[in-house]
């Protein structure tokens, strides 16, 4: 794929030695603790498109590795920022077991840090929009899923130039280790009861094997916040569960609870 990037205008003077059609490339750094090195894995393609979902893949798999539990989607739309940096100096840093993901870059930075959380702010060019949406969605709609999911996003200056986000999700484990050493009897446990539309979200993934925010989205026709939040219900009630693309498909329970609504 022509490079859709490669006539833009050089930034600094090392800029002028680079390649136009030179391929994009990141660095992942995988840390097992803050006292050793951190594995490092080297990704690089050809077609712009391919890069933002290699990049987003590899690093959902790696931290679901190590236990992580941030959203593929959540993921994926700042990955595809990237773009806004022409893809430079790209460093992906995987920390506390998976559930801290931190991605710097070496572009221009983020001047207005409170707006591109707002829906509609955008630097896209003609250019980039070849490759990427285009319309100031990808933040808003990382942040609000991974609110939901109980993390939270920042953004910060780079050292010298360029930004760094970092995703940071508290781990299940730690959430059961704060609450009280004494627990009251416990109660049977009640009977699930979801949602006409969350009832249809199960049998629509029943239907197709699994599916993630964006089909559940276009087959219902509800928004993409709407059906991230019916996936997280479902996922924290144990019905359905996630893939390494980033889907859902169904579990056991999911099974069961069906085959009861049937009967």
């Amino acid at each position: 794929m022509r490079n859709p990037l490669a006539g833009r205008a050089k930034e600094s003077d090392r800029d002028e030695h680079k390649e136009n059609d030179s391929h994009p490339s990141v660095r992942l750094a995988v840390y097992d603790n803050l006292a050793a090195l951190p594995r490092v894995v080297e990704l690089e393609a050809e077609d712009y498109r391919e890069f933002v979902e290699l990049m987003a893949n590899k690093t959902y798999e790696l931290s679901q590795a190590k236990g992580g539990e941030i959203p593929f989607t959540v993921i994926r739309e700042v990955v595809e920022n990237l773009i806004h940096a022409y893809f430079e100096e790209c460093v992906i840093t995987i920390l506390d077991e998976g559930n801290t993901i931190r991605i710097a870059d070496q572009g221009p930075g983020i001047a207005d840090k409170n707006s591109v959380f707002t829906p509609g702010f955008s630097t896209a060019t003609g250019d980039m929009k070849q490759i990427i949406r285009g319309v100031g969605s990808g933040l808003p709609v990382a942040r609000e899923m991974l609110e939901v999911a109980g993390g939270k996003i920042e953004i910060e200056d780079n050292l010298e130039r360029g930004a760094v986000i970092t995703l940071s999700l508290r781990p299940a484990e730690a959430a059961v280790e704060a609450e009280p050493a004494v627990q009251p009897p416990a109660e049977p446990a009640p009977t699930v009861v979801l949602t006409d539309r969350q009832k249809h979200v199960l049998f629509l993934i029943t239907e197709l094997g699994s599916a993630g925010p964006s089909k559940i989205q276009e087959e219902l026709g509800i928004s993409l916040s709407s059906a991230y939040r019916d996936l997280n219900a479902l996922q924290a009630l144990g019905l359905i569960s996630g893939t390494p693309q980033g889907k859902r498909g169904l579990t056991g329970p999911g099974v069961e609870y069906l085959e009861n609504m049937e009967n």
